[in-house]
């Protein structure tokens, strides 16, 4: 039995489902929903690569390192990704990563909504102890993100990753440990409570 099962979360008009190949449309149209993958700073796939994309994740999911989700609106429209990733059981940590969303759905609830609904299920149903981020140094707006939610910086790997590219980066980690969790999700729950 792997670690991560699959699993639907949803919540607040946003549901994460188990990333498939029937996907492929809904992420190639979100992708081009602000041609997100000439950012150098991304992992979004090119319309044409869409369908490896979605193959690779689900080949790490078969391997256990990594489970991908789709990320829809209440209409079944698919707005980005997510995932679990670097799975590591035996010390019972994940980090989420791989995610983009729509341009139309970026500094909105989407991302906040999508992490409460990812981070309860870590540490309230696989009971981690730590859940990890990791972001490229010159993406500044991930990291406002991951701060946002209430992680914290653990420091900065040098040369750590090949962006698309072929440039090198420096991966910026943070985490968040499982005591820290319900001040965080009450700090989450607020963000999304208050009036906008």
């Amino acid at each position: 039995m792997s670690f991560v099962q699959a699993v639907t979360l949803s919540g607040r008009g946003v549901e994460l489902v188990p990333l498939t190949l029937e996907h492929e449309a809904g992420l190639r149209a979100a992708a081009a929903d602000g041609e997100l993958w000439k950012l150098r700073i991304t992992t979004v796939p090119e319309p044409e690569q869409t369908r490896t994309y979605i193959e690779d994740a689900l080949k790490a999911r078969e391997a256990g390192h990594r489970f991908a989700f789709a990320v829809r609106d209440q209409a079944g429209t698919v707005l980005g990704s997510s995932s679990y990733h670097d799975i590591l059981p035996a010390v019972r940590r994940v980090e989420i990563g791989y995610t983009w969303y729509a341009a139309r759905c970026q500094r909105t609830h989407v991302n906040t909504t999508c992490k409460l609904l990812m981070l309860t299920h870590a540490f309230e149903t696989l009971d981690c102890h730590v859940v990890g981020w990791r972001t490229d140094n010159f993406n500044h707006a991930s990291q406002r993100a991951i701060e946002r939610l209430g992680a914290r910086k653990d420091g900065v790997i040098r040369g750590h990753a090949l962006r698309r590219d072929g440039t090198i980066r420096d991966t910026v980690m943070y985490s968040l440990r499982s005591g820290e969790w319900p001040e965080v999700k009450a700090q989450l729950l607020y963000m999304l409570d208050k009036p906008r």
